[in-house]
């Protein structure tokens, strides 16, 4: 018999730096459950990135009294080192040390000149995005869970998709981007049983 509906993800994609990966509608997993993680790096060593949508509710200086007391979303990045604070930006030619991912967008940097020009008058929104934490997967591991069905891996159009903290429900958005298949699996309820 013919399935009217394939619900399984379809991964055409391979996982790759500034990718993002979207989880698995019924995950329960406490970091990844409905989340969407851009890849900031991923070869046959290993892979990292940042969860996107999921918020802490904390203030920026009360992480680190270097930084002035302005409004900032931080994000809680995955489970791993989740004492230490991680950024990307779009700051380019701004900070040293930082690393290219795509689409000008960067991870990381030197702090020290962070600390200088992170005064709100010196940056537009959605420059920089603060996290908690990181995603890391071992050699392989990565590519399993995709195989598995735990992710679908998809292109991201523009930096402004990963840096804007407005987007209502990221993993809403960027599985709806896949088409009509994904808008179904979208609206899905957290619990199958409630359908």
């Amino acid at each position: 018999m013919k399935k009217i509906l394939d619900i399984s993800f379809e991964n055409q994609l391979a996982p790759k730096k500034g990718r993002i990966l979207i989880s698995d509608p019924f995950s329960e997993d406490m970091y990844f459950g409905r989340s969407v993680v851009y890849l900031c790096e991923h070869s046959e060593k290993g892979s990292f990135g940042f969860v996107l949508n999921n918020y802490a509710d904390v203030e920026l200086k009360s992480l680190n009294q270097d930084f002035p007391d302005m409004k900032s979303v931080i994000s809680i990045g995955g489970p791993v080192e989740k004492d230490s604070m991680y950024f990307i930006h779009t700051l380019e030619n701004k900070l040293e040390d930082d690393l290219v991912i795509d689409q000008g967008i960067y991870v990381g940097g030197d702090f020290q000149k962070l600390y200088e020009i992170i005064q709100p008058e010196h940056l537009a929104k959605h420059q920089i995005r603060f996290f908690l934490g990181y995603s890391g997967w071992e050699a392989g591991q990565l590519e399993e869970e995709i195989k598995n069905n735990a992710w679908v891996v998809a292109e991201v159009d523009s930096a402004e998709e990963v840096m804007n903290v407005d987007i209502e429900d990221p993993w809403k958005y960027f599985l709806q981007k896949l088409g009509k298949k994904y808008e179904i699996i979208s609206e899905f309820p957290v619990d199958p049983r409630e359908n």
